[in-house]
């Protein structure tokens, strides 16, 4: 599963309200090589389901990512900051053994 806090739930709908999506589109989420840390996360938004894609609905927000990267991201939270050390979205990962000071990529 794949979660969504209220704080990126919020987000989302706000960026897809400013960007004039329909309610088709949905958060796509995938992990891919790179980043100091070795693997990093990558998040837009799409309206095209594919073949093997893993698709869940959290606190109203449909999150689909690849069957690759779901072995990655299983049980991560989508967060959002916005605060002093605002980060934007963020993925609280607990399958993260270490990740690089700026958040962006981690390592398993």
């Amino acid at each position: 599963m794949l979660f969504v806090a209220e704080s990126a739930k919020s987000k989302v709908l706000e960026l897809m309200k400013g960007e004039d999506l329909s309610e088709e589109y949905f958060v796509r989420v995938s992990v891919t090589s790179g980043g100091c840390s070795g693997l990093s996360y990558s998040m837009d938004f799409d309206n095209q389901e594919k073949e093997n894609d893993q698709v869940f609905e959290d606190n109203g927000i449909k999150v689909v990512t690849d069957l690759k990267s779901f072995l990655y991201l299983c049980n991560t939270t989508l967060e959002f900051s916005d605060g002093l050390n605002g980060k934007g979205f963020y993925f609280n990962n607990p399958n993260a053994a270490r990740t690089c000071g700026c958040g962006e990529s981690f390592a398993v």
